[in-house]
């Protein structure tokens, strides 16, 4: 008898790492190692833009540690995996398992983060977005596929808010750190200044992105990833890696606007 009491407490137990190992196969699919590390490397290509302009390039060893340290891709990753167990149900998992697993999976998640690399390069973004601008007056079939992805993930409208919201913690940083006395009103205030502008060029990068990275597929096989990022499981994963990829970009802002400012600080004393 104490077998058989004891053997339903062992199943539940069982549950929990049963369902952090698929996990662990999704993340693995998903080769979110691989484009946080991307992220990390143009984010750090960005910090050194900052670093020459508000810094005047007189950062040091240690804006370097830092700035490495706040881009840390690991800790993008982790971001990335809580967002997929608050988001995703079980059911979920394993239907992104089940596209992912597939041949045209794969080859989707490898352009995606071949096409990002890519894109970091100025003369190849300028190319995308060229190219787009040529399709954009066009009835383009395969134009319409990528918008079809674009609307299905409201890729647009995610990326603004992750724009906006990054832009603001990075002022909240400086602001901390001693280099803006601004209010949070204040700083709202001249980030949505923006909105119009950051829309624009987010929808104009989102289609040139997208036509980069899907031109090697066919449009049956475009046709096949839109259906599934309509189901409820491609939604969910959808909303997942946005809301996990962006809390981690307001963190980095933040780490860093406040990393600028101390520095600048510093540099006054």
């Amino acid at each position: 008898m104490r077998a058989w009491i004891f053997a339903p407490l062992l199943w539940l137990v069982a549950l929990p790492a049963w369902a952090d190992a698929r996990m662990t196969v999704l993340v693995d699919l998903l080769e979110l190692r691989e484009a946080a590390a991307i992220l990390s490397d143009e984010g750090q290509a960005h910090a050194e833009t900052l670093h020459q302009d508000m810094l005047g390039g007189q950062g040091g060893p240690g804006w370097e540690l830092q700035v490495e340290s706040i881009h840390d891709p690991e800790r993008m990753v982790e971001a990335v995996r809580r967002a997929l167990e608050e988001t995703m149900s079980p059911s979920a998992v394993e239907d992104a398992i089940d596209f992912y697993t597939t041949e045209l999976g794969g080859r989707i998640v490898a352009l995606e983060n071949a096409a990002r690399a890519a894109i970091t390069e100025r003369e190849v973004e300028q190319i995308a977005r060229a190219n787009y601008g040529v399709l954009a007056g066009e009835n383009d079939p395969r134009l319409a596929l990528i918008r079809r992805l674009i609307t299905s993930a409201d890729m647009v409208d995610r990326n603004v808010s992750t724009a906006l919201n990054s832009n603001f913690q990075f002022l909240r940083g400086m602001r901390d750190g001693g280099a803006l006395e601004d209010s949070d009103e204040d700083l709202l205030s001249e980030i949505g200044g923006d909105l119009d502008a950051v829309t624009e060029d987010t929808s104009v990068w989102a289609h040139a992105y997208m036509l980069l990275a899907y031109h090697p597929l066919s449009d049956a096989e475009i046709q096949r990833y839109a259906a599934f990022s309509e189901t409820d499981a491609g939604g969910a994963l959808n909303r997942a890696l946005f809301d996990g990829f962006g809390h981690a970009y307001e963190d980095i802002s933040y780490a860093l606007g406040r990393a600028v400012a101390l520095n600048m600080v510093a540099e006054n004393l």
